[in-house]
């Protein structure tokens, strides 16, 4: 079948990839000059070199294992492209959690032991509480919140461990969390395969990590993306859809790979009865994310990532290391998940933080990046768009309805189940 694939985010390139692996005339189009939806390579400069950076900073982990797979499909080598460490929650003074390289799930029980700043009350209280999951099978009421499920723990061990991992995992907070949806991630990472919970850190640019290779493998099979085309609309056909974006074409299939804003601007124009999919789509909170990149010649943190301690007033929750994962020595990138205020005001605060947390004094802001709509908000109980939205017209994204939360690996498992069901 002849395919047109809207958005050449991670999910547009995977469904691109899989629909023609299967053997259909896939033709990417992508409004932006550069692939990657909202994980893709932004171009700044630094003391008057380029210099590529990301438009968010985002870590994956082992347990992604469709992303993994796809970019060894691909010709991108994950072990070069990659720094493998085992998962480590460690802030600036040496306290926190590391786990150690043994199967699943013992990793996760010493790790918690030996974890450094924890009091045995601590401890005890996360491993009460994990086993309770386990018992439980990792599921949960649908209304509850990941803070619901923790009211078990010792502060410490909610502010150490649990709230770094529900703001990095699904962009919200703990309070306003899908327990279900946090249950999910812990059962895949920590509880399922040994080397899940592993933090996979990019060593290259985000477009570079999977969209570009794809975009090359698609060329290489005839069907090269159509960059810096907009989609104006769609409508249905006798046999198929037309779509209008630089021209007017004819194709027996339609999936929506772009932002739920953009796939509901044309559903909706498309004069198809979707009620019910546009009000699930428009019901979508949004959650934003910030990075921001600081620069000093003598930055080095201790280890390629830190967690940082979070409050209102400084709210980094971690900082890369750019120089440790092959960039430029002295660039850091601070990362707040979930992030409130504005562009200013977020810099300085993160300038502050790492002056108080990290005895940096001497960064300069580089660039700063607010993504506002960089994921939904994964809540209690919240209903997402189905994949399927009328009769050959058809969505993937990471807000698809499916088990996990706006990864990049929730984008590529719903890119390639979406081709998957084309027919």
């Amino acid at each position: 079948m002849k395919v047109a694939i809207v958005g050449a985010g991670w999910a547009g390139c995977a469904a691109a990839v899989e629909a023609t692996r299967l053997g259909h005339q896939a033709t990417l189009f992508e409004a932006a000059r550069t692939p990657g939806g909202r994980a893709r390579r932004v171009s700044a400069s630094l003391s008057g070199q380029p210099l590529d950076l990301d438009n968010g900073q985002h870590i994956l982990i082992g347990a992604y294992s469709e992303t993994l797979m796809l970019m060894k499909d691909l010709g991108v080598d994950p072990g070069a492209s990659l720094l493998r460490l085992p998962l480590t929650l460690q802030f600036p003074d040496g306290s926190g959690l590391r786990l150690p390289a043994l199967p699943a799930p013992l990793d996760a029980l010493a790790g918690i032991l030996v974890a450094r700043g924890w009091s045995w009350a601590d401890k005890l209280s996360l491993l009460k509480v994990a086993l309770g999951w386990q018992l439980d099978r990792f599921q949960c009421p649908p209304g509850q919140s990941v803070a619901d499920l923790c009211r078990g723990l010792t502060p410490n061990a909610m502010a150490a461990l649990i709230e770094p991992l529900c703001v990095s995992a699904l962009n919200t907070p703990a309070d306003r969390a899908s327990g279900q949806v946090f249950l999910r991630v812990m059962r895949d990472a920590l509880f399922t395969q040994s080397g899940g919970s592993n933090l996979l850190l990019p060593r290259r640019d985000l477009s570079a990590l999977l969209p570009d290779a794809a975009l090359a493998w698609l060329a290489a099979q005839g069907r090269p993306a159509r960059l810096g085309i907009r989609v104006q609309g769609i409508a249905p056909a006798t046999s198929g859809w037309v779509l209008t974006a630089d021209r007017r074409e004819a194709f027996d299939r339609v999936l929506l790979a772009c932002p739920p804003h953009e796939a509901a601007r044309l559903v909706a124009g498309s004069g198809v009865a979707a009620d019910g999919w546009l009000a699930h789509a428009r019901g979508l909170q949004h959650e934003a994310l910030t990075t921001v990149y600081a620069h000093a010649p003598d930055a080095r943190l201790s280890q390629p990532m830190l967690a940082l301690r979070s409050t209102p007033t400084e709210p980094a929750q971690f900082v890369l290391d750019r120089g440790q994962l092959g960039g430029s020595p002295g660039l850091l990138a601070f990362v707040i998940s979930a992030s409130v205020g504005d562009s200013a005001t977020l810099t300085r605060q993160v300038l502050a933080q790492a002056a108080r947390q990290l005895g940096l004094s001497a960064l300069q802001a580089v660039q700063t990046i607010v993504e506002k709509r960089a994921t939904f908000a994964c809540t209690p109980g919240l209903q997402r768009p189905a994949a399927e939205v009328a009769a050959g017209l058809l969505a993937c994204g990471d807000y698809i309805e499916g088990p996990y939360p706006a990864t990049l690996e929730g984008a590529v498992r719903s890119g390639l189940a979406a081709a998957r069901r084309l027919r």
